[in-house]
Parts: C-alpha cells; sequence; structure tokens
C-alpha cells in the first residue's frame, strides 16, 4: 500500500514538472518575441525613413545601411521590402531624426539617436528616463566634440575610463533608453 502511494505521488509530480516546463518555454518566448518586435519596429521605421530620404533608390547608402541592419536582425524580407514600398510612397507618418546629448556616469558622454513624429514628446520621455537615473540632457554641442561622425556611427574621438559601479549604472541606462521605441542607437565613449 505505501509503494503504491509513493508511485501515485511521484507520477503527480512529474505530471506537474511537465507542465511547468511548458509554462516556463512559453514565457521565455513571449519574452524574447517581444524584444524581437520591438526591434524589428524601430528597424522598420528606420528603412521607412531612409526610403523616404532617397525616394526608393536601393542603392543609397543610408537605405543599403539600414537594410543590413535588419538582415542582421534576421527581419524576414517581406517586411524590409513592405517598409521600403511604404516609405517611398510617402506613406505613413512623416518621422524625424533627433540626436540628444548628455553625460552619464562617470562623466561618459552619451549621444543619443531618436527617429520620431514628435520631438516634443521625444523630449520630454528622454528627460524622464535620464532624471530618473539623476541626469539630464545636455545642451547640444556639448558632448559632441568628444566624438567623430563616420557615416551612421558617432565614434568617440576621447575615452573615459569608468569603474565596474559607474559601467554598470551606465548599461542600466542604455537598457532603460533602448526600451523606449523611438531610440535607434545610442552611443558613448565609456571603457
Amino acid at each position: 500500500m505505501l509503494i503504491s502511494y509513493l508511485v501515485f505521488i511521484t507520477n503527480k509530480q512529474a505530471t506537474m514538472s511537465g507542465h511547468n516546463k511548458w509554462s516556463k518555454i512559453k514565457n521565455k518566448k513571449a519574452i524574447t518575441d517581444a524584444k524581437k518586435s520591438k526591434i524589428f519596429s524601430k528597424l522598420v521605421k528606420l528603412i521607412q525613413v531612409e526610403s523616404r530620404l532617397s525616394h526608393g533608390n536601393m542603392e543609397s547608402l543610408g537605405l543599403r545601411t539600414a537594410i543590413q541592419k535588419a538582415k542582421e536582425a534576421n527581419m524576414p524580407s517581406d517586411n524590409i521590402d513592405r517598409a521600403v514600398k511604404k516609405g517611398a510612397k510617402g506613406e505613413g507618418v512623416e518621422l524625424e531624426m533627433a540626436v540628444y546629448e548628455t553625460y552619464g556616469p562617470g562623466g561618459v558622454a552619451i549621444m543619443i539617436e531618436i527617429l520620431t513624429d514628435n520631438k516634443n514628446r521625444s523630449s520630454a520621455e528622454i528627460k524622464h528616463i535620464l532624471s530618473k537615473n539623476g541626469h539630464a540632457l545636455a545642451t547640444p554641442g556639448s558632448c559632441s566634440w568628444a566624438f567623430h561622425k563616420e557615416g551612421k556611427e558617432w565614434l568617440p574621438q576621447t575615452t573615459v575610463e569608468i569603474s565596474a559601479e559607474d559601467g554598470a549604472k551606465l548599461e542600466a541606462l542604455i537598457d532603460e533608453l533602448e526600451e523606449n521605441d523611438e531610440v535607434q542607437e545610442i552611443f558613448h565613449n565609456g571603457l
């Protein structure tokens, strides 16, 4: 009698374990799908803007770069083609590029590139994220001296060594900024 009871309990736990495993897999998939969706939506915006600027010319450096980024993120070709066509036709919302500058933990200069349909709203959102982390927007040009622009990227001319603690704070700030759908790229000169 005792043996059959133990077998029953063991089988019940095995069943529950299998259910729990599926729940974990499902939750992990939902998280990765959400991250992929966020990346894809950012890339679609970028492709549409570059397509609009180049009038759909696939030989344009900006459009080629945006498409290359999309392919590196494993975005389906159909999505890329739709974004190029939509941008070339001038459909959708008029999006603008903007660059915000700030100094982060340990005095690291940070350049934040955004793509938005409303600069006032985006500016307020970026200011809010920075203020939550103890920082504020810098005046235009106050951080750009530490970088030179090569193509579409801001490359640091000077670098700043930061402590492990400041590095963790910088990483947390960048992660929070990247959660914003309008933030396209973040560049910094910290080591």
